[in-house]
């Protein structure tokens, strides 16, 4: 958001504004006779209509008033919010985007099919109404008297009551006062300040949530009192009044004119009025600047804890460790302001799937759980993509046809069900289907055609499992518009090894598959083990650290060329960093090795010294050194000096391939 540029917060509002219009349309879509989705699409509707037109995105706004009607019409009782009405407001709001996003490239005659597609639906219902339909409206009329006075700073801010007063007009009959009891002496007048008090009495055959629609975009600083007429007390005082001029477009109409009605104290409106008044609206860039800066405070502290530790000073150690204390509750609070709940990011999908589950002829329902589960806001970003992979393979391969899933003895209707939920450190997110299964010997047989494992390698299922996510890799026999190429799960694993997330993927044959990533918090700040190796120093993410035991001086004697460990009765394959690093200073007389998991995955890391845990300041890799293998990251210590922090996945993998090639032997 840039404050200068008034079309922007329109941008960024009309975006939040659309994801809920969208979410309230799948809503109604599946519960056509609830009230509140319906509400809640109008509402954005008439939001983004009306502030499109203030900020000049007025073909946005032309458009959107006919789908915005038609959604009146079905708050009436007028049009059933049927599939196919949904499909063509889902549709419309596609085009909405594009119309405020980037209006040149707008297509007007995909705007054209749409309206035609929204007028043949709406005039069919509109000739199945009832022909007396406008006497009933006549005698459901009501008279209110309205009554709003402006923020001081209302038209500083682009509001114009004026097209308030006409929006109002539009409503049915109106009388317009403007009651000018609080302008100031023409000395003392500020004319950007709003000083008038206007009052209506309207008679209208709209319910009163219509009347308050017409305030929606300025609703939190406005002091509004709706009053059916009849139940108001008569008229106790005149009060100086003004008559306004009626714009030309809104003519219409104008009963006899009666007294001035007496003030009322404005009903207090809640709900959006207090939730803006408890949040703000932050520039994610502001957020990465300030997460940048709590971490170059977390390096300060570390050098100046190094630098003091041979102090005997107590005043300065006592001061160090309130800093100390200071900068770790800030880092939380940081870290913390910058989580987001998955609600955000799995709503998403709601459209995927039931765009998808039409195009492939399948009927699907998407159930979600752990919602509230919050990740920092970079994975949410980053995670969109894999996810949409996952679900695409799930629809596509994994669900069977209705009549298939029938014959198995399952309901036609299948199921796809996204999770997130806490696990110490980490957040587990999990994608699980009720179709057919993984097929083990084709995925066997493909990786044996593609020389992936040696024929007959024993494989576990989840070893098995994860040969899908190697490029290129695909068991699909038909390529379609949907999967196929032996791309998609690909990308799926380099995003979540870039995001230092491991991936488990477990299937029953006809009983469907589950994939379950997982991952850190958040990207800016870990907690690590820092080893050294030789004369450089390494950071091991801590989460993915199991155990650390000595290196056993017997192992090379016994065991000459056979990097294993037998960990209580487990083989588990051990790394020599120092080999592995080209390390030429000679190795401590008492290694260790550092027993570290992904998945359940297990390997060994031989280093000299494990010195200790350290919160450790992630800092990317520069693109000279982004194709480093082995290293996600690098991190200052307290001295300054750089330690690179070590990629687990791909430490992993190289000790499987160590342990298969044993297997081969």
């Amino acid at each position: 958001m840039t404050g200068g540029d008034p079309g922007q917060v329109f941008r960024e509002e009309a975006a939040e504004l659309l994801a809920d219009l969208e979410s309230a349309l799948l809503h109604l879509e599946q519960s056509p006779t609830d009230r509140e989705p319906l509400d809640t699409a109008f509402r954005a509707l008439h939001t983004i209509k009306g502030s499109g037109s203030m900020f000049g995105f007025e073909a946005a706004a032309s458009f959107t008033h006919h789908l915005e009607s038609a959604f009146d019409r079905m708050r009436k009782g007028e049009l059933a919010a049927t599939t196919a009405m949904i499909g063509i407001a889902l549709a419309a709001k596609d085009h909405i985007r594009i119309l405020i996003e980037d209006p040149a490239s707008a297509d007007p005659a995909v705007a054209d099919g749409i309206l035609a597609r929204l007028a043949d639906l709406s005039g069919s219902a509109a000739m199945s109404a009832p022909l007396d339909r406008e006497r009933d409206d006549e005698e459901s009329r009501a008279t209110w008297r309205v009554r709003f006075r402006l923020a001081p700073d209302a038209l500083e801010r682009g509001t114009n009551p004026l097209l308030l007063l006409d929006e109002l007009r539009g409503l049915g009959e109106a009388e317009i006062v403007a009651l000018t009891d609080d302008v100031p002496p023409l000395g003392e007048l500020e004319p950007t300040r709003c000083h008038i008090v206007w009052e209506l009495i309207l008679t209208t055959a709209h319910p009163r949530s219509t009347i308050e629609d017409v305030f929606i975009f300025v609703i939190d600083e406005t002091e509004l009192t709706i009053e059916p007429v009849s139940a108001l007390p008569e008229p106790a005082a005149e009060q100086e009044t003004v008559p306004v001029p009626v714009p030309a477009m809104a003519a219409g109409p104008v009963p006899p004119k009666e007294p001035a009605l007496p003030k009322a104290e404005p009903v207090p409106e809640k709900g959006r009025a207090q939730l803006a008044a408890n949040s703000i609206r932050v520039p994610a860039e502001r957020l990465d600047d300030l997460m940048d800066q709590v971490g170059e405070l977390v390096i300060a502290h570390a050098r100046l804890k190094q630098l003091i530790s041979d102090s005997v000073d107590l005043q300065i150690k006592s001061v160090t460790e309130e800093i100390e204390r200071l900068s770790n509750g800030l880092r939380d609070i940081t870290m913390g302001i910058r989580m987001v709940p998955v609600e955000s990011l799995f709503g998403r999908f709601r459209r995927l799937v039931r765009d998808l589950s039409q195009e492939l002829g399948k009927d699907v329902a998407l159930t979600m759980s752990g919602e509230e589960t919050e990740l920092d806001k970079t994975m949410i970003e980053r995670l969109n993509d894999p996810l949409v992979h996952i679900i695409r393979n799930s629809l596509d391969h994994g669900l069977e046809p209705a009549a298939e899933r029938v014959a198995a003895g399952k309901p036609p209707q299948g199921r796809i069900h996204l999770s997130a939920r806490h696990a110490g450190t980490r957040v587990l997110m999990t994608i699980r289907d009720d179709g057919r299964g993984l097929d083990r010997d084709r995925i066997r047989a493909k990786a044996e055609e593609q020389e992936l494992i040696p024929p007959g390698a024993k494989l576990s299922d989840a070893e098995l499992f994860q040969l899908i996510f190697h490029p290129g890799f695909s068991t699909a026999r038909t390529l379609t518009s949907v999967s196929g190429r032996g791309i998609g799960m690909d990308v799926v694993k380099r995003t979540i090894d870039g995001l230092r997330g491991t991936i488990e993927v477990s299937s029953l044959p006809g009983g469907g598959t589950e994939i379950t990533l997982g991952l850190p918090l958040t990207l800016a700040i870990i907690d690590g083990l820092l080893v050294r190796v030789g004369q450089g120093r390494y950071v091991i993410p801590l989460f993915a650290v199991e155990e650390c035991v000595e290196l056993p001086a017997d192992v090379e004697r016994r065991h000459a060329n056979r990097n294993f460990l037998n960990i209580r009765g487990a083989l588990v394959p051990f790394l020599r960093l120092r080999d592995s690093f080209a390390v030429r200073h000679p190795p401590d007389p008492y290694q260790k090795i550092v027993i570290i998991s992904s998945g359940d995955k297990r390997v060994g890391l031989v280093v000299d010294q494990v010195l200790g845990d350290h919160q450790t300041v992630i800092k990317s890799m520069s693109k000279l050194h982004a194709d480093v293998a082995n290293f996600s990251g690098a991190t200052i210590l307290g001295d300054g000096s750089v330690a690179l922090i070590l990629d687990i996945a791909q430490i992993v993998a190289a000790g499987q391939t160590q342990e298969l090639r044993r297997e081969a032997c």
